[in-house]
């Protein structure tokens, strides 16, 4: 995609002015925003954006149009009959200079490029975790947010929940003496991905611009469904579609950003016979030396209950006692088991997106801006490489690189397909 020189000179598609809605800020002062990837995840942010006093949804992007009426009439009902316009080329959305933001909840292998290209365009940009599908194009997207001087929010929406900020305070408070390690969990119970045939992609469907910047591959309804997250070419694993909330919540209270060595093992021990790529169950290790703490990531796709009481979580291991913290709420157990605090919380994605809202607007910074979320991301994809290769890694935080290991560089980034490239430079 061409550069803002480019996108000046292309003319800007005509919208409707909307008339103020009650608890709606007026229609000059709301942010216009785009969702882009509709289905999934993609739905429910819609409605937390729609929701808000502070936005309106004027866009809706997916190359599927089959979704445009149902989810259209959503937004409408949800904005009292406003309706969004439809578009299912990202490019051609980007276009419009009416648009004040994005939002990237597409499948993983489109989230820099979609980031990307909305900075270049001008745009603010909410994006899904994880960020990237690799390490190379976290930084790019990291570079885009600085070139072009837009706000880049990461959906880890941990970091604006009330609960959260007061759990990761009492963490670095001293309270529980020195905290040397964390443990990220990751328990729960996956549908299988088995076999399916390929065939010929619906009408409604894109399934050019689906790919991207992926391998060119036949059409398979696992590839365009649930399945994507367990393939390589699009997903990251549920250590980067689930696990990385977890890991980012850990970084966060151990105050760590790139680890020197990751090591552990992946493999299928429930889903084997299926089409999965990705491992089930992980268990893999990071090691801050020089701030002397160590951050442990366990995943178990095949467990119908909970570990620690809660579904994913994070521990947090101090001299004086440790700390569990979930989406629903988190306690403190000192010296002699005993259970010193404790207390349950509701999780809401509203305030990290008011979070966006407000940073778009000139009324704070994102509570996770890109920068955080790429370190976080980092550590999924390179828990996920120490697997894929069977090896411990050295890793250079400085330079993002494994040390001395070709092998493993040559899979920190991939260049793209056709028109679908992460561009080597910003």
């Amino acid at each position: 995609m061409n550069r803002r020189r480019t996108l000046a000179a292309i003319g800007t598609a005509a919208v409707t002015i909307l008339a103020p809605m009650p608890g709606k800020a007026a229609p000059s002062s709301r942010l216009n925003v785009a969702v882009v990837g509709i289905r999934g995840r993609g739905r429910s942010l819609i409605s937390t954006f729609a929701g808000s006093a502070h936005c309106q949804i004027t866009h809706l992007c997916d190359v599927n149009t089959e979704y445009f009426g149902a989810i259209g009439k959503q937004v409408a009902s949800l904005q009292q009959g406003r309706s969004p316009e439809c578009v299912q080329d990202i490019r051609k959305l980007l276009e419009n200079k009416t648009v004040d933001a994005i939002v990237v909840a597409t499948p993983d292998h489109w989230h820099a490029l979609g980031t990307i290209w909305g900075c270049q365009a001008g745009k603010h940009v909410y994006v899904e975790k994880p960020v990237s599908h690799n390490i190379v194009e976290g930084r790019r997207m990291v570079d885009a947010a600085r070139r072009f001087n837009r706000v880049v929010q990461t959906g880890t929406q941990s970091r604006s929940a009330p609960h959260m900020i007061e759990a990761i305070a009492h963490v670095q408070s001293g309270k529980l003496g020195t905290v040397h390690m964390a443990r990220a969990f990751n328990s729960q119970l996956r549908r299988r991905v088995n076999a399916v045939a390929d065939g010929k992609a619906p009408a409604s469907l894109d399934w050019d611009i689906w790919q991207g910047p992926a391998p060119e591959r036949p059409f398979n309804s696992n590839r365009y469904s649930y399945g994507w997250r367990w393939y390589w070419d699009y997903g990251t694993g549920d250590m980067g579609n689930d696990g990385v909330h977890d890991i980012d919540i850990a970084r966060w209270g151990l105050g760590v950003e790139s680890p020197e060595t990751v090591s552990g093992f992946g493999t299928k021990v429930f889903f084997k016979g299926d089409t999965q790529e990705t491992p089930d169950t992980q268990t893999v290790s990071f090691h801050f030396p020089k701030a002397d703490k160590v951050l442990v990531y366990d995943q178990k796709l095949w467990t119908p209950y909970h570990m620690e009481g809660y579904e994913n979580g994070v521990v947090f291991y101090g001299t004086q006692g440790y700390l569990v913290l979930g989406r629903g709420g988190w306690k403190v157990v000192e010296k002699g088991n005993k259970i010193a605090f404790e207390k349950k919380a509701q999780f809401s994605d509203s305030p990290h997106i008011e979070n966006f809202i407000a940073a778009c607007q000139g009324r704070g910074k994102p509570a996770c801006e890109i920068l955080e979320g790429h370190r976080s991301t980092t550590l999924a994809h390179l828990g996920n490489l120490a697997c894929r290769l069977g090896r411990p890694l050295r890793y250079d935080g400085s330079t993002e690189s494994v040390v001395g290991d070709p092998e493993a560089n040559g899979l920190l980034g991939r260049k793209g397909r056709g028109s679908f490239v992460i561009p080597d430079k910003l």
